[in-house]
């Protein structure tokens, strides 16, 4: 697609090996270039990059494959703000959660029905109703909530694909947590094309109100991480950890960047 935007910050990831690129700036930006996807009746697919997903990116394998499937990657975490700012190619804070009302408000407007999979059935069907409560005229083609556990390579991936595109669906939020979003994000860009699929984490479920997310004083002053670490710390401490190790390297080559920046 011609519409699919060049990097406007790329993060070196691997020492040299890896380089990921940021390549939507902003909210507004991105309900453009997802409204041309729409109205046109082509996919796309989204991915939300955070400090999370670098450390997952170190390694070779299927999800940096999944990454390079994306059309469209926001920043969803202020460190890849922060840095972007560093190597003086600002993008904006675009939370794959934040994404989500504002797009089905224009699947609403250009009569794209969407698919919720992830999560719940209940849970499902709470965001479900919630978002058409937000969206006024939102079609909702169907909900999926696969079992767990699930292989975003399996045959019953395939399968999931399928009965999502047979649903009518023409846009399809993801809720299944990082690598498994963006790897069923990349198999359904390549088997149902004419798809958009969006990975948003946490998004249905705090639609549903099964799980609370940070109060807006906190994100404001980009403490979510905290009081996500105090609700969960069992899970995040460790995350969180690894997340802090790799930020002076990150840091180290967005200086590098702003130097051959302030160069030109």
């Amino acid at each position: 697609m011609t519409d699919t935007p060049a990097p406007v910050f790329e993060i070196d990831v691997a020492g040299g090996a890896y380089r990921l690129g940021v390549n939507v700036t902003d909210m507004a930006t991105l309900l453009q270039l997802a409204k041309g996807r729409m109205v046109a009746g082509a996919g796309f697919a989204l991915a939300t990059v955070n400090l999370d997903h670098l450390v997952k990116l170190r390694s070779p394998g299927v999800f940096r494959d999944a990454y390079a499937a994306q059309d469209f990657v926001v920043a969803d975490g202020n460190p890849i703000v922060w840095l972007s700012k560093l190597a003086k190619a600002p993008v904006d804070l675009v939370p794959g959660s934040d994404a989500v009302v504002p797009l089905a408000k224009l699947a609403a407007e250009t009569g794209t029905p969407v698919a919720l999979l992830g999560s719940t059935d209940d849970a499902l069907a709470a965001a479900a109703a919630a978002l058409q409560e937000k969206a006024p005229g939102l079609q909702v083609a169907g909900t999926f909530s696969p079992p767990f556990p699930f292989d975003p390579q399996s045959d019953l991936a395939d399968q999931l694909i399928d009965d999502v595109a047979a649903s009518g669906a023409r846009l399809v939020f993801l809720a299944l947590g990082a690598p498994k979003q963006e790897i069923l994000a990349a198999r359904g860009r390549d088997r149902a094309p004419a798809l958009g699929w969006v990975s948003i984490g946490a998004g249905l479920d705090f639609l549903a109100g099964t799980q609370t997310r940070a109060p807006a004083w906190v994100r404001r002053f980009a403490l979510e991480w905290v009081w996500r670490m105090m609700t969960n710390p069992k899970r995040l401490v460790l995350r969180y950890a690894q997340c802090a190790l790799i930020m002076p390297a990150l840091a180290i080559d967005a200086l590098r960047k702003r130097g051959k920046s302030g160069a030109n």
